[in-house]
């Protein structure tokens, strides 16, 4: 049997309002699985991720808020398996700006506190498990573009950001790591919002 990839793009949700003194909700969620048909060199693989937000715009092109994250990812091996569970929270401001007809173009600057725990088992001749946690913030930039489709209808496309983020181990048997992420070019969301 063939290696199976699904890939179930993102979702993204979103109701919006273009103009001041109203209600900006939106979110993401991503899922991805790959089956291996050899556990023992290439793991099962699944990931699962739910980002929304909640924000404020309190004149034509700003908008302050709060947005979370929920992940989970899992790697199954023939003796043993790696579970990552990931949460993080805080706030973001967003500038929208008109191109003219159909097209707005908008970035959001997002900032917050991040947890991490991972956990390990392995199955082998002597079974053991640890844990690891870790927390720390992360600071990002998002560029994206918005195509009005009909009645405030539209698609939000966005190509990466700029990212930087820091965990700091409260374990034992673990590293604090610091992380600078530069994405343009290297994913891709397609998404539907309603501005109303």
């Amino acid at each position: 049997m063939k290696k199976l990839l699904l890939v179930l793009a993102l979702a993204i949700f979103g109701f919006a309002n273009a103009q001041k003194g109203t209600v900006f909700v939106s979110g993401n969620v991503g899922y991805y699985s790959q089956k291996s048909d050899n556990p023992g060199s290439s793991p099962d693989y699944t990931n699962f991720s739910f980002s929304p937000k909640v924000g404020y715009q309190y004149n034509d092109n700003w908008t302050v808020g709060v947005e979370s994250n929920i992940a989970n990812t899992k790697n199954t091996y023939s003796i043993g398996e790696y579970k990552t569970n990931g949460f993080s929270v805080g706030g973001f401001i967003r500038y929208s700006k008109p191109l003219g007809g159909i097209f707005s173009v908008y970035g959001d600057l997002g900032a917050g506190y991040q947890n991490v725990k991972q956990i390990q088992y392995n199955g082998g001749f002597i079974p053991s498990s640890s844990i690891t946690k870790a927390s720390g913030f992360y600071v990002g930039v998002t560029p994206a573009l918005f195509l009005n489709i009909n009645k405030g209808f539209g698609l939000n496309f966005n190509i990466g950001g700029l990212g930087y983020n820091t965990l700091n181990n409260t374990t034992h048997n673990g590293s604090d790591a610091k992380n600078f992420n530069f994405s343009f070019g290297q994913a891709i969301s397609v998404g539907i919002s309603k501005n109303f």
